[in-house]
């Protein structure tokens, strides 16, 4: 796997240095769009709704159409200057009970690897994410755009999961549902027992993609009769261990100090720490002539 970013875990004063991998890929059959015909490559261009001229990649910009049909365009140094409080790092922002984060709301996965200096820091994180039935809730600047995210656990792995913001989850507006359904007891215990006669464990490796294994096994039988042709050729342009330990358990000491301070609490009469938990080993085209300018498009 390659990372897809580097940073750093920030929770009170511990920093620890990850890189991120995507922990999903596609396995669809990948196909091309040709010309029936004769096989060859479907092309398109990015040409100008106003003089119907090509446009470099380079001089399209965005653009916001307003309620009167005014357009803003913004380019990507627009964009770029736009502030991230987060930067290249993942910054925790308060640890909640995994079950009132709505699955909904989960986007996309992506493994955090410890670098090499960090694997204890990482396994701390991990373990206190376990003990607790937490997962932390972060904020995370992902493509140069900052995200809502969590952080929980998954075997020997913190994953980062990026949620959607409240706004982007729509509600449900269905008429029918507010109609008033009456359930007999004996129908409830008809399908309750029909649950019942179903009711498993989950396994995901026991299903698998028919459609796909399908359209594998069509391309296969065509090379197997020969009914294929040559590809037509594509023009051209086409640090010190020891010293980390006393600094984290420090840094550990004065995060807990300051949520403390912030809720009003006093550190005198603390129970003394608990001793430390053992933690599992950290796993591991020439194109046709282009058109300088900005574009108009959205």
């Amino acid at each position: 796997m390659r990372a897809i970013w580097k940073g750093a875990v920030s929770f009170g004063l511990v920093n620890v240095p990850v890189r991120v991998y995507a922990a999903t890929g596609t396995k669809d059959v990948s196909f091309h769009q040709v010309h029936a015909a004769d096989g060859g490559r479907i092309k398109y261009q990015r040409t100008c709704s106003v003089d119907g001229e090509p446009v470099a990649y380079g001089d399209i910009a965005k653009g916001y159409e307003t309620e009167d049909g005014d357009l803003v365009v913004l380019s990507d140094a627009d964009l770029a200057a736009l502030p991230l409080s987060t930067g290249r790092e993942i910054e925790v922002v308060e640890f909640v009970p995994e079950a009132q984060v709505d699955p909904l709301m989960y986007d996309k996965a992506y493994y955090l690897e410890p670098e090499k200096t960090a694997a204890k820091p990482y396994a701390l994180l991990r373990e206190a994410l376990t003990a607790t039935e937490r997962v932390a809730v972060v904020k995370v600047a992902l493509r140069q755009r900052e995200t809502l995210a969590v952080l929980r656990v998954r075997g020997d792995v913190i994953c980062l999961q990026t949620v959607l913001w409240p706004d982007e989850v729509r509600e449900p507006d269905f008429e029918v549902l507010g109609t008033d359904v009456t359930l007999k007891p004996a129908e409830l215990a008809m399908a309750s027992s029909l649950v019942e006669s179903l009711a498993a464990d989950f396994d995901p490796t026991q299903y698998a993609d028919g459609y796909r294994e399908a359209v594998r096994a069509l391309v296969e039988e065509k090379i197997a009769s020969g009914d294929v042709r040559r590809a037509p050729a594509v023009a051209e342009g086409s640090g010190n261990g020891d010293g980390e330990v006393v600094d984290l358990l420090s840094a550990l000491r004065r995060s807990v100090e300051r949520a403390k301070a912030r809720r009003g609490e006093t550190s005198e009469g603390d129970e003394p720490a608990p001793e430390p938990v053992p933690t599992r080993s950290t796993t591991r085209k020439r194109g046709a002539p282009t058109k300088k300018g900005t574009s108009k498009s959205a």
